[in-house]
């Protein structure tokens, strides 16, 4: 097959990859755990089609193609054992995991091989073992090149579907972590040349950090990675395999800390150790190091040669390397203070300045209220090295007073904890030079401000140890740094930040694995100040924030172009929704807003019960309509000109979207062939890559993938058992992981009015790092609403800034490691995410565990960073480090609680134990996280009297937050809820950043018709009213007032019926209550103060948030009331507690 000049073969054979939802296997054996939802996808072969194509002469042609195989029509084959297929089942806890060359790659050809992994010591730091020794495979592709394999005491046997990494910690039959494990041997993590990853190891043991916190929540028992690998081989090399034991031991490293792992295995497999042959083949990927830096590349500041590092795309590599480079400098935890040379200021030639946007300006404040004026986002002039390495040595954490965080809060006494605005984050308890210097919290935050000692006292505070991302997020400053030295640590291969340390002007200290590198050359000059010898004044020290742009040695193939296709359903169903008018007009509007450059490519396939394709190619008088009726046998009627320059073909692309709304106005197809239709989306988008967004309607209803009703409506209200969670059909995961494989996203939008099985069909967006947009009951003209949210949503999605080809490593100081991952993606390694497509509205969380004692530290730091193409070509990274104190005392990691991060994570959390186990277990682990972690606290303060339910302030929000989150549409019972809407709910749980999360949780409710101008705040000339936030509770609403409820996706503003006919008149334009409608969405522009007031309060809101909020106007006989009221946690419903009747129920478990 003829590929596009700098593109390569399709890329590489995929093992089995995770899921999104993470399996919690039980020690129990009778448990109702055995019975585990599993999802795990089977071989999809891809062939070139034999295409029996006629060039259409008219507008409209029917193609029919015979012979070509049918796309994912594999019967799924056991998984149980050892296999010689495509497949690799489960192993047994006594088997190794062999990796080998790849077979060669046909056209459109997917193996898939099972392999599994967990997490290796953080950052990669081997780990030793006496008993057992690591086989070696060497490969066509990079000859003999070690590959750890799987751990001879591994204990995992089956195959599960989760994206999250093996964590410690079983649980107990009584619906609570068990403190028991099952200790295995370390694996040995052999010696691998700096780059190249392990297949499979065991966690460092330590009692994960969910083992005593809420009994029963997923990602906190021991999981499987699935992972992908790539490689792409050329089919002229030998596909061979070399096994051979080669046994390490790494000096000065001590005796293994046991794993504790949980096996689901019923009956061993026979070990692949000593079958090599039976293991599928797999090998590196070109692609995954397409995105990774080469460790002798003139981007790093390597001083002395090292090995390539092809471990994956932005940089890996692991402490490991010490024995390729050379012996690490043995130093202090703590950054020491060394005199600096004198500067170099003469003799040297002028570098150029490689700087944009670096020039020091004043911070802005944002209007989001998620940020907190304790953390300044950018550039600015900090303290000198000496000062650094000072206020790094000398932090503590010693109190001369309790902190506030520490307050005591009588629970069931004071009713008014609520603050009257939005929650700050709490600031890190470091010395203000390192506080200015820190990542700002809407972007890098974690569960904890104040990181425990140990695992053990991170257990005994039962809270979860974890980060929340939003990496992408739209930023007004950002430092990009076009520098040709990129400056790395040569072990570990972390960015250098603000939390390094300067030996001198030299030399300086890595603050994650604490490796001493050298300065290179280059990096002593500063573009800002146009000096020389000060490079803890460049902008990468300055900024814990920064993007790089990116040398060629951080691709292997030219930077791909944005390509876009559109695959829109127009059945008679989409046709009477009116949803094609909509979606025609934006993308008419936005076209040449589209992210991209000359290259820009764009497509269009629809769908009903056959697949139309679209000739746009230049030249032609009008667009070509290409019918494809044989849907079980799908191929591409005309390759080359289905995917068109966009500003080439403009005229003819507006041309299709004018006339598409029309051409299906009489179609009577009610039946749906959407996988068929992204079969051959697939098809199309494979050689290059892209982002494929997908309009659908209905139940899919002919072809591959076809679903079939699983609802049942009488169970909507059910208290017990909600069901069908999971997909019915693994076909759309496997799409994803395929689209994944060759860098494209699906995003889905789903526009229906009946039940259409968003549990399966949202498998297509989590897998491939795409988006989910939801639209229940969606009708043009009945739901107006919905059809202006749709609106302003595509508005919103078709011009927001997009990364390609993009791959995140997530990097933490040694001793910390992660082990669960949540979020849209999918896991390459132990701690590197694939994401075909990046955007700024997509958030993500970690699990972590504290494998090793941090008593030699007294800070640790994080650091995330994001290898992505931009829309113009440019390869690029962004880096954003976090660095917090170490605490040793249970008060303090309590003081340091970050309430909102906990109860995020926790929701991620028990979306993955909803569907690996049950809705009920879900809603008991988060009110098992309240009571256990309030016991704890309670149990180590003094002179507290059982009779009381106390928390610190910093958790006095914990039970309400709770209390909200199992109000819920996600996790709900005894309300009638559509499966989907709770589908939904949950997939948004699991992508948003916090910022937005924390609004669909728990919503904030104003006061509106009293807005006044005595607490405002000025933004952008513009006046802002700030009322103070409500109890989510009707004792809170008067008949006489107006109230503005903001749940993040929708503003409901409530009308009492005594409400003032002033404000009905001067806000809503009406002169009195009764004349305000039903489904009034927008408030009218009237020349009036009140008027003003409250436009600029919803303005306000507006612009903190991707997504335009829907408004609707709510009277008392409006049936949307409904949903309003249901809002309003604190108060009690037929199924639910009261917030107070909660708080009792805590403390009678406290209690106990």
């Amino acid at each position: 097959m003829q590929f596009p000049p700098g593109y390569g073969s399709h890329p590489p054979n995929y093992s089995a990859p995770s899921g999104h939802y993470s399996q919690v296997p039980n020690k129990a054996a009778a448990s109702h755990l055995d019975h585990q939802y599993r999802a795990s996808y089977y071989p999809g072969y891809y062939s070139a089609p034999a295409q029996n194509v006629m060039t259409p002469s008219v507008g409209s042609t029917v193609l029919n193609a015979q012979g070509s195989q049918q796309l994912y029509n594999k019967t799924p084959p056991h998984t149980g054992g050892s296999s010689d297929g495509p497949v690799q089942g489960a192993i047994s806890s006594a088997s190794y995991l062999h990796m080998s060359a790849q077979q060669s790659y046909s056209a459109f050809d997917n193996h898939y091989s099972t392999s599994v992994s967990s997490s290796v010591a953080s950052q990669g730091f081997p780990l030793n073992s006496d008993h057992y020794a690591m086989p070696v495979v060497s490969g066509a592709m990079y000859p003999n090149v070690p590959y750890p394999p799987a751990a001879a005491g591994s204990a995992y046997g089956q195959t599960f579907t989760s994206q999250s990494l093996p964590t410690v910690g079983q649980f107990k039959e009584t619906n609570a972590f068990s403190s028991q494990s099952t200790s295995v041997p370390h694996s040995l993590q052999q010696h691998v040349p700096a780059g190249y990853n392990t297949t499979l190891s065991t966690i460092s043991s330590a009692q994960s950090v969910q083992d005593n916190l809420c009994r029963n929540l997923p990602g906190s028992v021991a999981k499987v990675n699935n992972q992908i690998k790539t490689g792409g081989i050329d089919s002229s090399q030998p596909v061979h395999s070399v096994s051979q034991n080669v046994p390490f031991t790494k000096p000065g490293v001590g005796t293994s800390a046991s794993s504790a792992v949980v096996s689901s295995v019923r009956s061993p497999a026979p070990s692949l150790s000593s079958q090599p042959s039976s293991s599928p083949s797999v090998t590196q990927s070109p692609e995954l190091a397409l995105q990774e830096a080469l460790d002798s590349s003139s981007t790093t500041s390597s001083a002395s040669p090292v090995l390539n590092n092809y471990d994956a795309l932005e940089g890996g590599g692991y402490p490991d390397t010490r024995s390729v480079t050379s012996s690490p400098v043995p130093a202090p935890s703590v950054p020491q203070t060394s005199k600096a040379s004198k500067p170099f200021g003469y003799g040297y030639p002028a570098l150029q300045p490689g700087y944009q946007n670096a020039t020091p300006t004043t911070p802005v404040q944002p209007s989001n209220p998620g940020h907190h004026p304790g953390f300044q986002h950018y550039p600015q002039q900090y303290p000198g090295v000496n000062q650094l390495s000072s206020s790094l040595g000398s932090l503590s954490l010693q109190h001369s007073q309790q902190p506030e965080s520490l307050r005591p809060v009588n629970l069931t006494h004071d009713r008014n904890i609520l603050p009257v605005s939005s929650v700050p984050a709490p600031v890190p308890n470091l010395n203000s030079d390192l506080r200015k210097l820190n990542c700002s919290p809407d972007s890098f935050r974690c569960t904890l401000t104040n990181i425990p000692q140990t695992q053990a006292l991170l257990n005994k505070a039962k809270l979860p140890l974890g980060l929340l991302l939003h990496p992408f997020r739209d930023l007004t400053q950002l430092p990009v740094i076009t520098s040709s030295t990129i400056v790395r640590c040569r072990s570990c291969r972390t960015y250098i930040n603000p939390f390094v340390s300067f030996i001198d002007q030299r030399r300086w200290k890595c603050n994650l694995c604490y490796r001493v590198n050298d300065v290179p050359e280059e990096f002593m000059y500063n573009p800002l100040t146009r000096s020389y010898g000060e490079p803890h004044k460049r902008p990468e020290v300055q900024n814990s924030t920064v993007e790089f742009i990116a040398s060629s040695d951080y691709m292997l193939r030219p930077p791909q172009p944005a390509v876009y296709l559109f695959v829109l359903d127009v059945s008679h169903n989409a046709v009477e929704a009116g949803y094609l008018t909509i979606v025609c007009q934006s993308l008419l509007e936005n076209l040449d807003k589209l992210p991209g450059d000359s290259r820009t490519r764009i497509g269009f396939i629809t769908f009903d019960s056959t697949v139309q394709f679209y000739n746009l190619q230049e030249g032609l008088s009008q667009p070509q309509m290409l019918i494809v009726s044989d849907i079980d046998d799908i191929f591409l009627p005309t390759p080359d000109s289905l995917l068109v320059n966009l500003h080439e073909s403009k005229e003819l692309i507006k041309d299709l979207l004018n006339a598409l709304p029309n051409m299906f106005t009489n179609t009577r197809e009610t039946h749906s062939a959407l996988g068929p239709a992204l079969q051959a989306a697939f098809k199309l988008m494979s050689p290059t890559g892209g982002r494929i967004s997908v309009f659908q309607t209905q139940l899919p209803s002919l072809g591959a993938g076809l679903l079939h009703s699983r609802e049942d409506p009488n169970q909507r209200s059910s208290t017990k058992v909600v069901q069908h969670l999971g997909p019915a059909t693994d076909f759309y995961k496997k799409l994803a992981l395929d689209c994944s494989g060759q860098q494209t996203a699906v995003d889905l939008f789903l526009l229906s009015s009946q039940y259409s099985d968003l549990a399966s069909l949202a498998c297509m967006s989590k897998y491939s790092a795409g988006c989910i947009y939801y639209y229940p009951s969606f009708h043009r003209t009945h739901n107006p609403a919905q059809a202006e949210k749709l609106q302003k949503d595509l508005k919103r999605y078709l011009t927001r800034k997009i990364g390609f080809e993009a791959v995140m490593r997530i990097r933490c100081t040694k001793g910390l490691s992660i082990h669960t991952f949540h979020g849209n993606f999918f896991v390459r390694s132990t701690d590197l995410l694939s994401l075909a497509n990046v955007n700024p509205d997509a958030g993500f969380a970690v699990q972590m565990s504290i494998e090793e004692s941090l008593t030699d530290t007294s800070l640790v730091c994080f650091q995330t960073a994001l290898l992505y193409t931009s829309s113009k070509g440019e390869r690029r990274i962004r880096v954003h480090t976090l660095c917090l104190p170490v605490v040793s005392s249970l008060a303090d990691v309590y003081a340091g609680a970050d309430v909102q991060a906990v109860v995020c994570l926790l929701a991620n959390m028990a979306v993955d134990r909803s569907v690996s186990s049950s809705l009920a277990d879900a809603r008991d682990a988060l009110v098992n996280a309240v009571v256990d972690s309030l016991a704890a606290y309670m149990s180590t303060a003094s002179n507290l009297q059982q009779s009381m339910l106390i928390a610190p302030n910093s958790l006095k929000l914990f039970p309400l937050y709770i209390l909200a989150l199992l109000k819920q549409k996600a996790f709900r019972t005894g309300t009638s809820t559509r499966l989907d809407d709770r589908v939904y709910a949950m997939c948004q749980m699991k992508s948003q950043p916090l910022v937005h999360l924390m609004k669909m949780i728990h919503p904030n409710l104003y006061r509106i018709d009293k807005l006044t101008d005595e607490s405002t705040i000025h933004v952008n000339d513009r006046v802002v009213p700030q009322p103070p936030l409500q109890k989510l509770s009707a004792e809170k609403l008067t008949r006489e007032g107006a109230f503005l409820m903001d749940c993040g996706s929708i503003f409901y503003i409530w009308i009492g019926k005594n409400c003032d006919n002033s404000f009905i008149k001067d806000v809503l334009g009406y002169p009195n209550y009764a004349s305000v409608p039903q489904k009034m969405t927008q408030l009218p522009e009237v020349d009036a103060l009140s008027s003003e007031r409250t436009r600029s309060f919803i303005s306000w809101l507006r612009d903190s948030r991707p997504l335009s909020p829907v408004l609707q106007v709510i009277k008392d006989e409006n049936p949307a009331k409904t949903d309003f009221f249901q809002h309003l946690i604190e108060d009690r419903t037929e199924a639910a507690f009261s917030y107070y009747e909660f708080l009792l129920n805590i403390q009678q478990q406290v209690c106990k």
